[in-house]
């Protein structure tokens, strides 16, 4: 059942639609309710003080009310932290945000994704091209795990024999984490046993980009894989935009 009236929660604006002339709707990423919908009723209007405020990436501080499926939101305010990023961590965030658009449902609170999609943009914000690719896979790895579309990372999914360190094993969609005899999207076992090890940490975030930022960069391909085929597409919009303007 939703609550009639929230204030002071931290949200991040995933998406934005017309509504009207004068209003939009929102699809923010909160702390402690998840991803819900808003009507920003004036916010397109010159004066209107949610002009300057509602900007993706940021981080704000929002009241809002009402019980249906889309609320109404009542106040919003930035409360700093860190500059909107650029350039390619720009379109990565957008990225990060149709993730969250695709997976997860309104109304359904993950407080530690929003927490490590935090973290996700500010690392992006930082302008480091390094942290870039870090803070993808990393959030990329949560997200699946607190969706529950991420096996196992420290046994074989069908047969649920335990990895051994040197042999190599693939993520694959269908199957889950399996072992190939040459594949080079493969890791090895010990891999994917200190990508499990980070996982079950405490702080997961902080434990990938710590002790496993270079097994980050070699999961590009098999996570792709593995998000588009949950998320039914062959290709995310946002993923596309990218590799088109690479390749210009």
């Amino acid at each position: 059942m939703a609550t009639k009236r929230i204030a002071d929660e931290p949200a991040y604006v995933l998406h934005r639609y017309d509504w009207s002339e004068t209003s939009l709707i929102l699809e923010v990423f909160t702390r402690h309710h998840g991803r819900v919908a808003l009507v920003a009723k004036g916010a397109k209007r010159p004066t209107s003080s949610f002009r300057p405020v509602l900007l993706p990436l940021q981080p704000l501080s929002l009241a809002f009310g009402g019980d249906g499926d889309i609320r109404t939101l009542k106040s919003a305010e930035w409360v700093g932290g860190h500059v909107m990023p650029t350039g390619e961590a720009l379109l990565s965030g957008y990225y990060l945000n149709e993730l969250l658009m695709r997976l997860t449902a309104r109304d359904d609170p993950h407080p530690a994704l929003f927490e490590v999609y935090a973290a996700a943009v500010r690392l992006l914000a930082s302008g480091d091209p390094d942290a870039l690719q870090w803070a993808l896979r990393g959030f990329e790895l949560l997200l699946l795990r607190e969706m529950g579309l991420l096996p196992p990372l420290n046994q074989q999914t069908l047969t649920l024999k335990p990895l051994s360190p040197k042999d190599s094993y693939a993520l694959v969609p269908e199957a889950g984490l399996q072992w190939v005899s040459d594949d080079r999207q493969a890791l090895r076992g010990e891999q994917w046993l200190a990508l499990h090890a980070a996982l079950a940490s405490p702080s997961p975030f902080a434990a990938l980009l710590r002790e496993c930022a270079d097994l980050l960069v070699l999961l590009q391909r098999p996570l792709r894989l593995l998000l588009n085929y949950h998320c039914g597409v062959g290709a995310l919009r946002t993923r596309q935009m990218m590799l088109d303007l690479q390749t210009l």
